[in-house]
């Protein structure tokens, strides 16, 4: 049985306004088994949470510029498009999992609706009811998510017109490595920039001198990465079967790699410049040498094959689409700089690090040292950028529930 709880004290759902009305809903079964998990393993969901911001900064960098928007606008497209030919219901259901929180919370929405809009004029269908549940880590800020609720409704109302009053949005705190919504209740799942995040740092690693895996990490070190992204986007596989209906799709989008090794630089080579930084403070004695072989990052980068085999291997879905793109780390490479400070690529990936990596390193090592850490960094980070090609590599996937 789930639970409903407002989001603040009072009555019994808390509302924005009378369209749309917006709730909290906890799963309950979910809220307790992480509790428990966090009784076994006191840092691995502080780390998930943590490390899940990294992605929703992340998403409010790149998100805004037109380069990552064409990345998957044309297969949200044709997932909405492929829905619509199996079945067009009366209401549609739609999740947005890993959401963040903030006025660009509702971008990937508003493209959804749209599109859902756009479709539906071409095949003569008007508009269905809306309801979209924007999910994320019970820690998550929701009281910010719905003070953005205005604009997103006149952006939506300015974007479709008539129409725009029948999307109605719903937070739904709890991990997507379990359950969060009835069987057979959604017809369209989207997440970006949130499922190369672990539920947890695979469990004894031995790691020396490496906060993620690296070319220097042994073979262990890479087989528990795998395996235990293996373990979760099963389960998160497994968990949005259950929840989808039949003929329903999903698009999904990691930050991943293009090659087949877990520890080339594509994927790695951001942190291995952070360990750098570490590294030369241990040298000089700022920095615990036990401390620093001990902190690694819960986070697993998959090639396309790797995400390929598990959606074939849980056998629910059928993928349609299976696509790599990639984005430059500066956030404003190639676009108009709003500052000086901008055009420092150094800065702005730092910065941009600095937004999780800040936390897991103070509750690892303390906060005395992170300016001198992210001082070092900026400065590893500017001379490579100048010298060699850095980008983030995207693995994105549309696939329809079987059945």
């Amino acid at each position: 049985m789930k639970k409903l709880i407002p989001l603040r004290c009072g009555s019994k759902f808390y509302k924005w306004g009378a369209s749309p009305s917006t709730y909290i809903h906890i799963p309950t079964e979910r809220k307790q088994s992480a509790k428990r998990q966090e009784e076994r393993d006191g840092s691995s969901s502080s780390a998930l949470h943590e490390g899940r911001k990294w992605g929703h900064q992340l998403r409010k960098k790149l998100i805004s510029s037109e380069k990552v928007i064409s990345l998957t606008k044309p297969i949200i497209e044709d997932a909405i498009t492929n829905l619509y030919c199996n079945n067009f219901p009366a209401s549609l259901c739609i999740a947005d999992l890993g959401c963040s929180s903030g006025p660009n919370t509702f971008f990937a929405v508003l493209e959804v609706v749209t599109t859902v809009d756009k479709v539906g004029k071409k095949m003569g269908r008007q508009l269905p009811e809306i309801q979209v549940f924007l999910n994320d880590l019970p820690g998550n800020d929701f009281n910010t998510i719905f003070k953005s609720l205005p604009k997103f409704q006149k952006d939506l109302q300015k974007t479709i017109g008539a129409g725009a009053e029948s999307c109605f949005v719903t937070g739904v705190p709890g991990s997507f490595y379990g359950r969060l919504f009835p069987s057979k209740s959604l017809h369209f799942v989207h997440s970006s920039y949130s499922l190369q995040w672990l539920s947890q740092v695979p469990r004894g690693l031995e790691n020396k001198g490496n906060i993620y895996m690296a070319s220097s990490s042994p073979p262990s070190v890479l087989k528990a990465y795998y395996e235990q992204f293996q373990s979760d986007f099963s389960m998160f596989l497994r968990c949005r079967s259950e929840e989808l209906l039949g003929g329903g799709t999903m698009v999904l989008t990691f930050l991943g790699r293009r090659s087949e090794d877990p520890s080339s630089k594509e994927c790695c080579y951001i942190w291995e410049l952070l360990a750098v930084a570490l590294n030369d403070m241990v040298s000089e004695g700022l920095i615990d040498e036990e401390k620093m072989d001990s902190f690694n990052i819960p986070q697993y980068t998959p090639s396309p094959a790797e995400v390929k085999c598990e959606v074939e291997k849980e056998g629910s879905f059928t993928i349609n689409r299976l696509e790599v793109s990639e984005v430059n780390w500066n956030a404003y490479h190639g676009e108009f700089c709003p500052s000086d400070v901008h055009k420092d690529g150094g800065y702005n990936v730092a910065k941009l690090m600095r937004a999780v990596a800040e936390p897991l390193l103070v509750s690892h090592f303390g906060d005395g040292i992170i300016e001198e850490v992210f001082s070092r960094y900026k400065n590893i980070v500017a001379d490579r950028m100048t010298r060699e090609k850095t980008e983030f590599v995207n693995v994105t996937v549309f696939m329809t529930k079987r059945g």
